[in-house]
């Protein structure tokens, strides 16, 4: 990457990055992009492109590679050894950092089952550092995974944990907590209903997740507020059999109601390439959000991990490019980053890049109703980028105008 600095305005950084292929919303487009301070400036194609009319810029070299809207991951529990519970600054800062090295700009932190203390907690590390200028990925809000899930669907959770939705704890931690943004949880469980409508009152985006439900009761959910579905597929009911008559589960749901969100581990193992053709056949690019779902050996090369914190998670082997419990029973998060996630929905052909790269930056940024700033390489946006070459090997990740990562630097 070649990099030139002209004379630099220090109040307000101009930066041009030129000699890209823009990936835009609908298209791909060679040109370049001017971004002055946090934001974007200007959006230029490449015909219209005059160097010498820039003064006091600083002009970035793209040479040809991609430049994208930052990866936008909506479901992260750690990385780099690190896990959002373990309740620690540092945890929230490194986890950012090691995120942002593979091309996510911001990512919702999420945690697992646990009590109210561990959350709060975990909270109150979040509320410490969420207005930081760390040097990595930026923070949209906290989502709390969990506690309120199927015995039956818990996957990883822990089962000590989970229970059902408790007015005076869930009024409680929003109250207290202006850092939660989404929560997600069972939507057959008793209050449930009465849970999401709550969510829903206070502008928190409510999601289905770790559930037995039957399409009726996403129906009833979907009524009150529930809009998103959490790693689909993942720890949830398909058609069932009950006294001899069959019901459709939450993923014949999710693809018969459109306006659902579908979260997509497309980490290459929670979802086969079958699966992620066929919801995109069913819901096509528009309401599909690639996540990671990644927990703390994500961007490490460890064999053995702990998901959830140290000294109150649960022991897991990392094998065959995921999580797993012990006994192998069940997955146990991922350990994919946003490079991966992009890598393998290209694998399954026939999908544009531009496409794949909307779930996983305007599709997220719409969910959590960051789309007005984030999502998107447009004029007035938050200068949120990554370039990255045809492998999407992340080659240089820019945060609100500042490069937080540049490859072998």
């Amino acid at each position: 990457m070649y990099v030139h600095s002209s004379a630099i305005n220090q109040i307000m950084k101009k930066t041009l990055y030129h000699n890209a292929q823009v990936i835009l919303h609908d298209s791909i487009e060679w040109g370049a992009v001017l971004v002055e301070g946090k934001k974007i400036k200007r959006v230029i194609g490449e015909k219209d492109l005059d160097l010498s009319e820039f003064e006091g810029v600083e002009f970035i070299d793209v040479e040809g590679n991609y430049l994208s809207p930052g990866f936008i991951d909506i479901h992260v529990h750690g990385g780099g050894g690190y896990d959002f519970m373990d309740g620690t600054e540092e945890a929230f800062r490194e986890i950012a950092i090691v995120h942002a090295k593979h091309g996510t700009t911001a990512i919702v932190p999420t945690t697992l089952t646990t009590t109210t203390e561990r959350l709060e907690d975990t909270l109150n590390s979040y509320a410490k550092v969420r207005d930081e200028v760390i040097n990595g990925a930026e923070f949209l809000g906290m989502h709390l995974e969990g506690p309120y899930f199927a015995l039956t669907q818990r996957g990883a959770q822990d089962p000590r944990y989970i229970r059902k939705p408790d007015p005076r704890e869930y009024r409680y931690l929003i109250e207290n907590y202006a850092g939660i943004v989404r929560w997600s949880a069972a939507p057959e469980l008793e209050g449930a209903l009465e849970f999401g409508a709550y969510l829903s009152e206070k502008g928190i985006i409510a999601a289905v997740a770790h559930t037995d439900a039957v399409y009726e009761d996403v129906v009833a959910a979907h009524k009150v507020g529930f809009n998103l579905m959490t790693h689909f597929y993942s720890a949830m009911s398909g058609v069932s059999r009950r006294n001899a008559f069959r019901y459709a589960g939450v993923v014949e749901a999710g693809y018969l109601i459109d306006d659902f969100d579908l979260e997509l581990i497309a980490d290459g193992i929670h979802l086969p390439d079958p699966l992620l053709r066929l919801i995109y056949k069913v819901k096509g690019p528009d309401r599909m959000v690639l996540v990671t779902d990644a927990m703390r050996a994500a961007g490490t090369n460890v064999s053995e991990s702990v998901l959830g914190s140290f000294d109150d998670g649960l022991e897991v082997l990392v094998e065959d490019g995921v999580a797993k419990l012990k006994d192998r029973s069940a997955f146990a998060g991922s350990v994919a980053t946003a490079d991966r996630l992009i890598r393998t929905m290209l694998k399954l052909g026939d999908i544009p890049l531009e496409e794949v790269i909307q779930m996983i930056t305007f599709n997220p940024a719409r969910v959590m109703k960051v789309a007005d700033r984030k999502g998107a390489i447009e004029v007035g946006k938050d200068a949120d980028m990554v370039i990255f070459d045809d492998d999407v090997n992340v080659q240089m990740t820019i945060v609100n105008g500042r490069i937080v990562y540049q490859l072998n630097k």
